[in-house]
Order: structure tokens, then C-alpha cells, then sequence
């Protein structure tokens, strides 16, 4: 290393240090794991290692036909990759859906054969062979094959809406991977990956599909066989429920990158104490900064109870202290315009308030299953008719078929092109001012965009029970009659929201990003998260058994917090224990842990 160092930033000396250490793992042929933190640069690293390989390898790779494959977790890391190696010949970079299906779409008979062990794919055959069955003959008493019923369609992946047409079977982005997974275990397989790939590199490793970087552990890293493989990413930095985490494996080269090229000290050093396992240098030690932790300990008022809303301000009360608190953070030269601030919300006390789907949040006891689309009816108006009114309002109308995905609702005449319009402009109509309900029932009336399988069971049930009104009817119906019951309105709102098209944000909307200032709020009513707990962890210890609990709420919270370049502000509307009072002094000084009023003052 050249030790002259006079004019160099702590932070490039330790970049500089990680980078050589990468280059010698890369010329030793030894697989690793590259662990960069938030701010540290890890797309930078990614890139150098591709540019090292492109002038050492290129023109053997180019003579033989082999490629690096850099597998990313979104089309943006894609994009951004492709530019920066200005799409060299040798590298194929792309998502895990898209290099998964590269390597899967020309095993037409094994995927055929694999479709029905997996996912639902059995019932939807079952559906198919049914729906057919009754429309050509009449016989429900016939043999059910799931090999004839597949016949030889070829199998396609377009825009990810898992379906069987006559004439085709369309696989959803979680069929993709998992037929990946599957074709792993046939030695053919691996062998076609081994010829086509003697490098690949995972970036965003921590929220790859667990089996797949399993499958890639046993049969490649851990036997020491195959291509080089080499993690980029951060397990801190996990915050999708189907990703791998930290990766513990002995034949992997842990190469740490000791540098955060984003945030100004104060924020660094919350950061370091949060994690002295991976300590980061800054690149400024001068520059000035800002972060504290506000709390509302102190209010007197009655909290919500509840096991995923116990200790959290009242909805009203939280939104007050939000407003509150920016009036005190404008005061000290924050500037809350978009473009240089960011409110982070890991609290759906607020969040919902804020974004226009209180009634929406209320309905449901436990907020993760419809964050994560496990309500059927939410999925289905949020994955299929919300981005089919999208498209037909952006005039994108090929990309609206190829949502709805069967060709029988095309248009073939005039007549069907002023019968679509009429469809989609009525449908339009009553998004904007029907409830739910309503827009079912045009759905169902209309009979050109077609019920999923799912809703159209919990319609059935729940119409049962409309029908015998003195029937005890249990919670599930009693939801689906609220739900149907709220404006349209929210569903619109909430789909704007987990698209990221509002002011406001919440985990996976933001990482990989940063703003000038963060003000994080954080509280209850997500299943999946106690921060309140989380911090009392830190502070006591991990009880036995609890640590996958620990690091969820962990992880995201160190993700909110390392987003920031100056200013850090942390609302706490959830009640906070005197353990984690304790550990946020520690982290951020005692000055910088302040309790607001006891009484919001009247607000301007």
C-alpha cells in the first residue's frame, strides 16, 4: 500500500485496504463474502472487482464463451452496473429472476415436470383440467393426468402472473427461483452453469432466497467445485423475510470494508456503537452533523393496548407529536422540503394516518398481513387490478393484456377496443368513488378481468353467510364485510404507498438510498417489529431462542438510522423502558436523548 496517507480520508485508507484484499481473493480463485456496512460503498467495490476480472480475463472468457454473472437484487442495481462496465460482452449482469430463468427456460419437459411440486401449482393445474373439462364435455368423473393437462405448452416468464392458458403456462418471479432451486439438485444443470459461468457474484447477498444461496453453498462453495463465487452485501442489512442473512460457511473469505463514505461523524459513531463488530471510518472528521433521539415517555394519556399496539400513542396523538416535532426540528435549520428530507416511518400508527388508509390498517389485527399482501383480496386488487388501471391510464395498453394475460380479452375489432374503454373508464369511475365491494361486484358483473381463485372462494363463503344473516359468522367474515364496506379510495392509497410514490416511506422503499436529513418515527402495529424490546436486548442480552426476533427489528432499525449524510432525528411514540432509554444514551449521549412535553403545545 502507498503510505502516503497526508491528504487521504480515514475512510479511503480502509477502502483502499479492503479493495487490495479483494483483488488477492479474486487472483487466488478463492470464494468469499465482501461485508460492506451502510455508507461504505459496496456497488463501488462490486464494480472494481468486475473491471479487475474484465482486464485480467476478458479475452480468455471471450474465446470460450464463459461470462462473470453479477446477479442483483433490483433492476436499478442492473441498470447501474451495465452502465458503469459499459455492458461488457463478458459480463451478464441481471436479477435473480431474470439470470434464473436464462439458465431454466431452455428445460421445457423438467420444468413441466417440476411446476406441480411446487408453490400452488397442483390446485391451479387441478382448476385448469376442471374448468376445461366441464366446458368440452360435461364429464367430471374423467381421469385427471397432470402430464396431459401440460401437455407440451411452452412455459413462459414475462411479467410474473402465474397462470395456465390454452395455448400457455406463465410463471409467477417466486416460480422462477424456486424451478432455479429445484434444477440445482440435477447434475446437468450445475454442469451448464459451471461451463456458461466460472464467476458469479451476488450482490445484495443478505435478500437472496435462502435456498438458492444454500443450494449454491452446497454444491459449490462448501466442496470447494465449480465457479468462484463471492458475496457482496451486508446481514445487517436483511430486511426481507425470504432473504439468507448472515452466511456462515469456513470455506468463505470474509473480507470487511471498514468505511462510510455517507454520513458525518455524529451519525457514524451512533453506528459504530450500534456495531463494534464492523467499525467504520468517515470521510470527513471535520464536518459538523446532528442526530438525536426524541421520546414521549412522558405523556399522560391512555396508550393503545393490544398485543402489536401495546405501549403506542393513540393514532391522533402520534400524528400531533410528529407535527410537533418538526416545528422544534425547522427551528434548528431543518429544511423538511422533499428533496432534502425523508421521513421514515417504522410505525403503522402514523404511517396509515399520514398516507390515507386509516380505515384500511384498522380492519386488520395483525398489519403485516396485508403490508406483505397476505389478505388475498388485497393482493389481488393490489397486484392485478391497481397496475391494469395504471397502465390503462399511462395508455400503456399492451402492458395492461399482458396483466390480464389472456388473449380471449384482447382486442380483435373496433367493437372490442370501444367495449374496453367503456370497461376501463366505468371501472375507473367507481375506484374513485365505490367502496370495495362495489368494485367487486363491477368486476363480477362486467366479466372481462377475472376474479383470482382465491377471492372468488372468499366470496363464496362469505356470501353464504350473507344469506343466513342469524348465523354466528366468524372473524374472517366479519373482516371481509368491513373491508368491502371502506372507500376504494384506500386501496389506491395504500397501493401508492408500497409503490413508494408518496412523501413518506417505510423499510423497503429506502434501503440503498440516502437524504441529506432522516427523521425516523418509530412505534408499534407491525407484527414483525418491537423496537422498544429490541433495544432493552441490547442493552440485557438476547433472551434463548429469541435472536431471529432480535435481528429483525435490529436490522431495520440500523437501516433507518444509517440513511442520513447530516441530520438524524428519531421519534419514539411507543412507550420507551428505562433498558433502552439506557442503551440510546450510551449510543447517543445523554444531551441527545430528549423527552418531549408532556402536553403538546397548541400547534400553529
Amino acid at each position: 500500500m502507498d503510505n502516503n496517507t497526508e491528504n487521504v480520508s480515514p475512510a479511503e485508507i480502509a477502502a483502499k485496504v479492503a479493495l487490495e484484499t479483494l483483488f488477492q481473493t479474486l487472483e487466488a480463485k478463492k470464494n468469499f463474502i465482501f461485508e460492506a456496512g451502510a455508507g461504505a460503498g459496496k456497488t463501488f467495490s462490486l464494480l472494481e472487482a468486475l473491471k479487475f476480472l474484465i482486464d485480467k480475463d476478458a479475452r480468455a472468457f471471450l474465446r470460450d464463451h464463459k461470462k462473470i454473472a453479477c446477479i442483483t437484487f433490483t433492476n436499478i442495481a442492473k441498470e447501474q452496473i451495465d452502465k458503469r462496465t459499459d455492458k461488457h460482452p463478458i459480463v451478464h449482469s441481471d436479477t435473480i429472476h431474470g439470470f434464473c430463468w436464462s439458465m431454466i427456460n431452455s428445460f421445457q419437459n423438467e420444468i413441466r415436470k417440476l411446476l406441480p411440486t411446487i408453490g400452488d401449482w397442483e390446485d391451479r393445474i387441478t382448476e385448469f383440467f376442471n374448468a376445461a373439462l366441464t366446458s368440452e364435455s360435461g364429464d367430471d368423473n374423467a381421469e385427471f393426468n397432470t402430464f396431459e393437462v401440460l401437455g407440451k405448452k411452452p412455459v413462459i416468464y414475462e411479467l410474473g402472473y402465474a397462470s395456465i392458458e390454452d395455448d400457455s403456462i406463465t410463471l409467477h418471479h417466486d416460480d422462477v427461483v424456486n424451478l432455479m432451486v429445484a434444477l440445482l439438485d440435477n447434475e446437468k444443470f450445475r454442469n451448464l452453469l459451471i461451463s456458461k459461468y466460472p464467476v458469479i457474484f451476488i450482490d445484495e447477498y443478505q435478500d437472496t432466497f435462502a435456498p438458492f444461496a444454500a443450494k449454491l453453498l452446497q454444491y459449490f462453495v462448501t466442496p470447494e467445485t465449480g465457479p468462484l463465487i463471492g458475496f457482496f452485501g451486508d446481514h445487517w442489512q436483511k430486511i426481507y423475510g425470504k432473504g439468507c442473512g448472515k452466511i456462515d460457511n469456513e470455506k468463505l473469505i470474509v473480507i470487511p470494508k471498514n468505511a462510510n463514505f455517507r454520513s458525518v461523524p455524529n451519525v457514524v459513531n451512533i453506528l459504530n456503537h450500534m456495531r463494534p463488530g464492523l467499525l467504520q471510518d468517515v470521510k470527513d472528521i471535520t464536518s459538523q452533523g446532528f442526530a438525536a433521539v426524541y421520546h414521549t415517555n412522558a405523556w399522560s394519556g391512555a396508550r393503545r393496548t393490544g398485543s402489536h399496539w401495546a405501549g403506542d400513542l393513540p393514532s391522533q396523538n402520534a400524528h400531533e407529536y410528529l407535527n410537533y416535532l418538526r416545528q422544534i426540528l425547522e427551528q434548528s435549520e431543518w429544511d423538511f422540503a422533499p428533496e432534502k428530507t425523508k421521513i421514515l416511518m417504522l410505525t403503522h400508527n402514523v404511517l396509515a394516518e399520514e398516507q390515507g388508509y386509516r380505515q384500511l390498517a384498522d380492519i386488520f389485527t395483525h398489519n403485516d398481513s396485508f403490508i406483505k399482501k397476505e389478505d388475498k383480496y388485497i393482493e389481488f386488487f393490489v397486484d392485478f387490478i391497481e397496475p391494469i388501471c395504471e397502465a390503462y391510464e399511462g395508455k400503456r395498453y399492451g402492458e395492461m393484456f399482458a396483466i390480464i394475460g389472456n388473449s380471449k380479452y384482447g382486442i380483435s375489432a373496433h367493437s372490442d377496443k370501444i367495449l374496453w374503454q367503456e370497461v376501463m373508464t366505468e371501472l375507473i369511475a367507481i375506484r374513485n368513488s365505490g367502496t370495495i365491494g362495489e368494485v367487486l361486484s363491477f368486476l363480477y358483473g362486467v366479466g372481462k378481468l377475472k376474479i383470482s381463485n382465491a377471492v372468488d372462494q372468499l366470496e363464496k363463503m362469505y356470501n353464504s353467510y350473507v344469506s343466513e344473516p342469524n348465523v354466528d359468522e366468524p372473524s374472517k367474515i366479519t373482516r371481509i364485510r368491513k373491508l368491502k364496506a371502506l372507500p376504494y379510495t384506500e386501496i389506491i392509497s395504500f397501493t401508492k404507498f408500497i409503490t413508494a410514490h408518496t412523501p413518506f416511506a417505510t423499510k423497503h422503499s429506502v434501503k440503498g438510498d440516502q437524504f441529506e436529513n432522516v427523521l425516523v418515527v418509530v412505534g408499534r402495529g407491525w407484527n414483525q417489529y418491537n423496537f422498544d424490546q429490541m433495544l432493552a436486548w441490547f442493552n440485557d442480552g438476547v433472551p434463548p431462542g429469541k435472536i431471529e426476533t432480535f435481528e429483525r427489528s435490529r436490522n431495520l432499525f440500523y437501516v433507518a438510522c444509517s440513511r442520513p449524510m447530516k441530520r438524524l432525528g428519531i421519534l419514539f411514540t411507543q412507550q420507551l423502558s428505562e433498558s433502552s432509554l439506557a442503551i440510546l444514551n450510551t449510543w447517543f449521549g445523554n444531551g441527545n436523548v430528549i423527552a418531549l412535553d408532556r402536553v403538546i403545545p397548541t400547534l400553529n
